[in-house]
């Protein structure tokens, strides 16, 4: 029989639906619960797509004997992270705080009634091995501390709560000084000291993208620092050569287990590929390397040919395993390719995907890497080759797809590749940001409220701040990609939610929760960028650019309020914050508004010559009616741009060329 997780959206929860554990979803019933029966929780936090949880399930939860001893000592609640990334950061960073190192997935807790943790781990094996505890045995051992033990618990209790309430949000300091006089460059220096000049990225094994810190050097290469540029550049080209990257079919890998970026941990990740368009997009723009404005092309083919949905937006992620093995759908036989190629392809294939050296996965198998380049006359060879081995890897058992539509990952991946389709002008692709705007405009806002995840017609759960700042972001991205005034109005509606519903009215800065989310042990105020950009980052960032956009002081002031709030850390030459410290730099300094005005059949050659220069574009074709007075602008016969930096306008021009010295203008 099923248990209580039949019932939800989510293709992890639905993994468990089967399982012999009385599993429940988090909600009031099973908190209510654990609080009449006295018994503790046991917290299972993970995602479809993760490789260990798949293994922890097969293990233990799929086991009777094990199941029994978790249904008779405790309330088991199962969570997908994707969809609870408040659970998610709230029990990771307790994890943390009881065992001294970071978390990951599965996340493994047990929880008092009212939910606070007092034991905490990940990935426990139902046998004892590389010194970890047996599953079945820590169950009985957490048990019996539970029971003999609570006044102990309680005490520890009380210092995780107040040590999660300290973490809540960085504390204002007036001793970080002024804002005008924090270093907007500030963590570049630790970047460059811990990059890998050889094989790019930072530190050693294993690798992840860092797609934020990696725009952050990217900017400062443009700028003039060549050191910066030179750590971006190498990075990314690394990465795109490496066995992070699907050399077949597009689309990066989650993270890279060894330093030269050869093998992957083979799950794909919405965010990931939608982070790294727009990068390598910008990358492009700014060197001309072909290979970069390959990847842009052949991950956004995977993101429209794999991952949109029929509706218009897109799925969140592919899982690392197929037929219960790891990377199997990506792996090779070396004869298997052989067969499948002619001899010239092969000829060309084998040296450059690594084919003609020792299996690198395993012993056993061969994952494809570019191992060197083709040979002057050689690439329409591997082009071939690579056509024939996708078709062939095509017809294979294939992953996973978790088909839900998460609503800040969908907001990322409009906004990157709507500023992709202004770098390379391709009208197909700022189409397909549209269809995935407008579906969860309507999808996602069924009563008039966004809600965070959508599956199969359902919608459901609260939007958190990263929903409603990457939607903003998103509005003002498409915008500049071709105006639309239903984008203008959505991007406004998100940032007065913003302040209503999450801003902090004492100290400035948003919550991660709106106000009249449940209450939970913490409530964080998210600032620095982990997989995804900090979500107070990119509500400031969004604020400002709708403020220059519009003229508005009040979006302004709820940016400065955040930044102001976050100065402390703005101060401190730490890492991990390059989306705030982008923020900081465009309060300092604003991006400068070019309002162009004309026909509309010559405005998109002005506008894709804009994409790349550090400003904010709105082309607004003649006959754009019921613009708000910042943005309008006199019809004109021939395309007009109008140069604003702050509330300064400069005089309109008619030629481009005179467009880019208005852009480096600045007043005295």
């Amino acid at each position: 029989m099923p248990n209580r997780l039949a019932g939800e959206t989510s293709p992890y929860l639905l993994q468990h639906a089967g399982n012999p554990v009385n599993w429940w979803p988090w909600g009031e019933q099973a908190l209510a619960l654990a609080r009449d029966s006295g018994r503790p929780i046991l917290l299972s936090i993970g995602y479809s797509a993760c490789h260990w949880c798949h293994v922890m399930a097969h293990e233990s939860f799929e086991d009777a004997q094990v199941a029994a001893v978790m249904n008779d000592l405790f309330v088991n609640i199962k969570v997908d992270r994707e969809e609870r990334p408040d659970l998610d950061q709230i029990y990771q960073t307790a994890h943390q705080l009881l065992t001294g190192r970071p978390g990951g997935w599965p996340l493994t807790l047990f929880l008092t009634p009212d939910g606070t943790p007092f034991f905490a781990g990940t990935y426990f094996p139902k046998q004892a091995r590389h010194g970890l505890p047996a599953f079945p045995a820590l169950c009985r051992q957490i048990a019996e501390v539970y029971r003999s033990r609570p006044a102990a618990i309680a005490e520890q209790n009380r210092e995780l709560r107040e040590a999660l309430a300290g973490l809540a949000a960085p504390p204002a300091d007036s001793a970080a000084g002024a804002l005008a006089a924090i270093a907007v460059d500030g963590g570049r220096d630790a970047l460059i000291a811990s990059h890998d000049a050889r094989h790019g990225g930072f530190g050693g094994a294993p690798k992840f993208p860092h797609a934020t810190d990696l725009a952050l050097l990217l900017r400062l290469g443009t700028r003039g620092d060549s050191a910066a540029g030179a750590a971006a550049v190498t990075t990314l080209a690394r990465m795109a050569a490496g066995g992070l990257y699907d050399q077949l079919g597009g689309g990066f890998f989650r993270y890279s287990v060894d330093e030269r970026w050869q093998i992957p941990h083979f799950e794909k990740m919405l965010y990931d590929n939608a982070l790294l368009i727009g990068l390598y997009a910008d990358a492009w723009a700014a060197t001309g390397e072909p290979q970069f404005g390959r990847v842009v092309e052949e991950t956004v083919a995977w993101t429209l040919r794999e991952m949109q949905l029929p509706e218009g937006g897109f799925a969140s992620s592919l899982d690392a395993d197929s037929e219960g093995e790891e990377g199997r759908w990506y792996l090779w036989d070396r004869d298997e390719v052989r067969a499948l190629l002619g001899d010239d392809e092969w000829r060309v294939a084998g040296p450059c995907w690594g084919l003609d050296g020792p299996p690198n996965f395993e012993n056993r198998h061969w994952h494809l890497y570019l191992a060197e380049p083709p040979a002057d006359g050689d690439a329409g060879l591997l082009a071939s080759a690579r056509g024939k081995l996708l078709a062939h890897r095509q017809a294979r058992v294939r992953p996973g797809l978790d088909d839900k539509a998460l609503t800040a990952w969908n907001a990322l991946m409009i906004e990157n590749l709507a500023h992709a389709a202004r770098i390379f002008d391709r009208a197909d692709w700022l189409a397909a940001a549209r269809s995935a705007f407008d579906f969860l405009s309507t999808a996602l806002r069924p009563g008039g409220r966004l809600l965070a995840t959508w599956r199969q017609g359902r919608a459901q759960l609260p939007a958190y701040l990263d929903d409603h700042a990457f939607l903003l972001a998103a509005a003002i991205e498409l915008m500049q990609a071709g105006f639309r005034p239903a984008d203008l109005a959505m991007a406004i509606e998100l940032a007065r939610t913003l302040r209503a519903s999450f801003e902090d009215p004492e100290q400035g800065s948003f919550f991660f929760t709106a106000h009249d989310h449940e209450a939970l042990i913490q409530r964080p105020k998210p600032a620095h960028d982990n997989s995804l950009p900090g979500g107070n980052a990119v509500a400031a960032l969004g604020l400002l650019r709708l403020g220059n956009l519009l003229g508005e002081s009040v979006w302004l002031e709820a940016a400065e309020r955040t930044l102001h709030a976050m100065r402390s850390l703005l101060a401190a030459p730490n890492g991990g914050i390059a989306t705030l410290r982008r923020a900081l730099e465009e309060w300092r300094d604003p991006l400068p508004v070019v309002i162009l005005r004309g026909p509309t059949s010559e405005l998109q050659s002005w506008a894709v010559r804009l994409a790349a220069p550090r400003c904010l574009t709105l082309a607004l074709p003649n006959g754009t009616a019921d613009l708000p007075d910042a943005l309008a602008r006199p019809e004109s016969a021939a395309v007009t741009a109008w140069v604003c930096h702050g509330v300064h306008c400069l005089p309109p021009v008619t030629r481009f060329d005179d467009v880019q010295p208005q852009l480096r203008f600045r007043e005295d």
